[in-house]
């Protein structure tokens, strides 16, 4: 019989002897030992932490679900809430700016409406009270730390009035060198009751000339899928008849984004329109029997409030729609991960099914008196009659010759 073979690898599957396998033509090649397998403990908490964590993913992707849901419910009364509060405070605040035009044209002093010099200027941060909302309150934080650093450098003071839980936690432990004015937190939706606290601030700073400027720092809601935080002059009064940003940029929305939620093939699914209006191109003249200064303080109060809600509005609507968005990201993520740990545990409990199952073979093979099997590799041609068997069992050293014979 012909054999390719220059060395001779034996394999036991008795794991205990030291087994050594050495061929009349080359006695030197000694025999490869097996690596130690896996122990049974080490598998068995593997496949259990694997399974507990596979139930975790799934108690977390029926939490992300169910805020899911909630979110979506809740947004759509709030982007209502937005859409029908706007053409009113839009209304308002143009007609508030004609009115303070025409006083300007009769010499008449209006407090809210004088411009003078800044010193010192009072931000209002907008944020939500609760978290789980992607980068929803971060980019209101970074955004005003932003701002702050603009007043900062141009030599101004600044206080803040800060509006929600997220903002109130932030303010009070990392920026010491800014002075808070008032920390307000929200009650679910906001009301004209909430609007009006701020507002009474808002005013009472300005007047008595705490503060020569207030802005205000709140998440425009634009659609369902974008919301962009802006800054806003609320006093003193803007001579024009838009909603300007303090970078001078109209933040007015001509055109709104609606949604409503139905069901296609058995998944919850978003139909967007839009919808808008648009401004005509030359406004009426308007014309008031009562003096301008009249008008200005009875408006000015109602302005605020409006102004001011409109902005809680938009802020409600942009945190639900961002937790909404979140909340379906990490519900994806856990069905992802939820495959992920199946197919790890499924390797895991195929490889113990397997090595027990090899273990009983090995234990069934050790009652025989001896077992073992020969992998020839081909070095040269070698004419092979016998195999010298030298091992070291359990009761020492042994030698045994065995016969090759012919296929």
């Amino acid at each position: 019989m012909s054999f390719s073979s220059g060395s001779v690898f034996g394999v036991p599957l008795n794991p205990k002897p030291s087994l050594y396998l050495r061929t009349q033509t080359d006695p030197c090649h000694e025999l490869l030992s097996l690596s130690k397998p896996r122990s049974r403990f080490q598998i068995c908490c593997t496949i259990r932490k694997i399974r507990e964590r596979i139930n975790s993913v799934k108690n977390t992707q029926k939490f992300a679900e169910a805020m899911r849901l909630v979110s979506a419910a809740k947004v759509r009364r709030a982007q209502e809430a937005v859409i029908s509060g706007r053409p009113f405070a839009e209304a308002l605040a143009e007609m508030l700016f004609n009115v303070n035009e025409s006083a300007q044209f009769e010499d008449v002093d209006v407090p809210l409406a004088s411009v003078r010099t800044v010193r010192r200027v009072a931000l209002v941060v907008i944020t939500g009270d609760r978290g789980l909302c992607g980068g929803f309150n971060n980019a209101v934080i970074r955004k005003a730390e932003s701002r702050i650093e603009e007043l900062q450098n141009l030599g101004l003071d600044c206080t803040i009035i800060s509006v929600g839980k997220k903002g109130n936690d932030y303010f009070s432990r990392r920026l010491s060198d800014v002075s808070v004015e008032r920390f307000i937190e929200g009650e679910g939706f906001p009301t004209t009751k909430e609007a009006q606290a701020i507002a009474d601030d808002v005013f009472s700073l300005f007047v008595t000339e705490e503060v020569d400027k207030v802005e205000m720092l709140y998440t425009k809601f634009v659609s369902l899928f974008r919301s962009n935080p802006v800054i806003r002059t609320l006093l003193p009064l803007s001579p024009k008849g838009k909603v300007y940003d303090a970078n001078g940029i109209c933040v007015d929305a001509l055109e709104d984004e609606l949604f409503r939620l139905t069901t296609r093939e058995g998944k919850l699914t978003v139909i967007r329109e839009k919808v808008g209006k648009k401004r005509p191109e030359k406004q009426p003249i308007l014309q008031f029997e009562q003096d301008p200064a009249q008008i200005l303080d009875a408006l000015m109060p109602l302005y605020l409030n409006s102004q001011i809600l409109r902005a809680l509005q938009e802020s409600l609507a942009s945190e639900l729609a961002s937790r909404m968005i979140a909340m379906r990201n990490a519900t994806d993520n856990a069905t992802e991960l939820e495959k992920t740990l199946s197919i790890a545990y499924n390797k895991e409990r195929q490889a113990k099914i397997t090595e027990e199952l090899l273990a009983i073979a090995s234990g069934a093979e050790a009652l025989a008196p001896f077992n073992y099997f020969v992998l020839l590799q081909p070095e040269s041609e070698v004419e092979l009659t016998t195999i010298n068997l030298e091992y070291i069992g359990v009761e020492g050293p042994r030698s045994m010759e065995l016969p090759v014979e012919p296929a």
